[in-house]
């Protein structure tokens, strides 16, 4: 049986995740090394792999090239990548990493356009009828005396939520507007905020929908939440997944349930989410299902065929190595 080495880019800390891959490796009995990169020695994830390798930034004119031999001297099969900025990039060379038997479970140009950019985010919502905050003009809301304040501001590309403020008067909007560079205003939303983590096959076809309640977040991330088999979520998820152009792989959506019982999404990140390690945990196999599907074998799975209620309340683990792991 020839070996199914996964190829993990910009790992940094998602040393769950790339267990989970690991674990469905060995209790399928599939022969296959895990690689990682990342453009720091010290990166958690390295030291969970089998393999690790240091690379420059994704800005390196030779970045492309250097993972491509990295593929060919690892005989990678699947290539996964966890950060937003990357994805657009290896979407652009997608066919190179083919020609060496690479499948890169990465979305379309067209995809990532559409996810990276908020601003465009907000236009592909509007236009497939899937309600969302609107996009709000700063000089107008400081005209207006009467504005309703709170509202929402943060960088029109931006990830982890680094930049996301809640603005309480005109004082603190002109502040953060002038601070926060090619800034959006939302209206401010309140309700319950989940995340839906989606599968999509190769042919664009959603298979699996876990809508993850956010109890609790920390930097950006999930630290505490709760599985919920929400029919309107599962249904109104797989129309936004299935609505993008390209969509292959683990789809992140976010949005809120409003008391009314109306969804509004916010957000659409085309990669494994940091939270995703409670959707596993609840049954949602999305690393066996994806090597079966790079494998060309038919998945006999149900969208909701995960258990309903499975909290997750993270804390903080360590890694400990030596200096001279570091070299």
């Amino acid at each position: 049986m020839d070996a199914f080495n996964i190829l993990f880019t910009s790992a940094g800390r998602r040393v769950a995740l790339i267990q989970s891959f690991k674990k469905v490796l060995s209790n399928i009995g599939l022969p296959g090394t895990i690689v990682t990169t990342d453009s720091q020695n010290n990166a958690p994830a390295a030291f969970v792999a089998d393999v690790s390798e240091v690379v420059p930034r994704i800005t390196d004119a030779n970045y492309i090239n250097i993972l491509l031999e990295i593929c060919e001297k690892h005989q990678i099969k699947l290539l996964i990548s966890l950060i937003d900025p990357e994805l657009y990039l290896l979407s652009l060379h997608r066919l190179e990493f083919e020609a060496k038997g690479v499948t890169l479970l990465v979305c379309s140009p067209e995809t990532n356009e559409i996810c990276y950019d908020k601003r465009n985010t907000f236009k592909f919502f509007k236009e497939i009828g899937v309600p969302t905050p609107e996009l709000l003009d700063g000089d107008t809301i400081l005209a207006d005396p009467n504005a309703c304040y709170p509202f929402l501001i943060k960088p029109a590309k931006g990830s982890c939520s680094v930049g996301v403020n809640q603005v309480r008067n005109a004082k603190e909007l002109d502040f953060f507007r002038e601070y926060i560079a090619n800034a959006i205003i939302q209206e401010f939303l309140i309700g319950e905020e989940y995340t839906l983590d989606i599968l999509v096959d190769f042919q664009g076809k959603v298979r699996s929908v876990v809508p993850r309640l956010r109890i609790e977040t920390r930097a950006g991330e999930i630290s505490k939440g709760i599985t919920v088999k929400n029919p309107a979520l599962i249904e109104a998820g797989k129309k936004v997944a299935e609505s993008l152009p390209g969509a292959i792989g683990c789809i992140t959506v976010q949005c809120f349930l409003l008391a009314s019982g109306e969804i509004k999404f916010i957000e659409i990140n085309p990669r494994f989410g940091g939270g995703f390690p409670l959707a596993f945990q609840a049954g949602a196999n999305f690393p066996l299902w994806i090597i079966e599907m790079v494998l060309g074998k038919n998945l006999e799975i149900k969208i909701d065929d995960w258990q309903d209620g499975v909290v997750m309340l993270r804390y903080d683990e360590a890694i400990f190595v030596t200096k001279e792991m570091l070299a």
